[in-house]
C-alpha cells in the first residue's frame, strides 16, 4: 500500500521560512507528477507547485518567486521550500502524487500539515 506523509509545518512569524517534505512510503510503485495543495479556513483547496518526473516545475502566481518545489527520486520525497512567508500563506499543505502501482495509476493525499503564518 502506498502513502504519503507530509512534515515539517508549523507557528512562524511573517518573513520566515519553513520547508515541508512529504515522503511516499511502500514500494512497487513509480511517482509520476508531485503537488502541493493548500487549503485555508473557509477557502477551496488551491494548487501552490507543481513538479513532473522531469522536474518541470509551475507555481500559482501567488508563491512565484517565495516558494520552491524539488523532489528526490531516489527517496520517493517532494519538498516545498517557502520563504518570505505572509500571513495569507496560512493554510493546511497537502502533498498530492500521480502514482503508478498495482498496474493502475491515480492520484494519492497526504493528510496535510499545517502552517501558520502570525505576529
Amino acid at each position: 500500500q502506498v502513502q504519503l506523509v507530509e512534515s515539517g509545518g508549523e507557528w512562524i512569524q511573517p518573513g520566515g521560512s519553513l520547508r515541508l517534505s512529504c515522503a511516499a512510503s511502500g514500494s512497487a510503485y513509480t511517482i509520476y507528477t508531485m503537488r502541493w495543495y493548500r487549503q485555508a479556513p473557509g477557502k477551496q483547496r488551491e494548487e501552490v507547485a507543481t513538479i513532473t518526473r522531469a522536474l518541470r516545475t509551475n507555481y500559482a502566481d501567488s508563491v512565484k518567486g517565495r516558494f520552491t518545489i524539488s523532489r528526490d527520486n531516489a527517496k520517493n520525497t517532494v519538498y516545498l521550500q517557502m520563504n518570505s512567508l505572509k500571513p495569507e500563506d496560512t493554510a493546511v499543505y497537502y502533498c498530492n502524487a500521480d502514482i503508478y502501482y498495482l498496474q493502475t495509476i491515480r492520484g494519492y493525499w497526504g493528510q496535510g500539515t499545517q502552517v501558520t503564518v502570525s505576529s
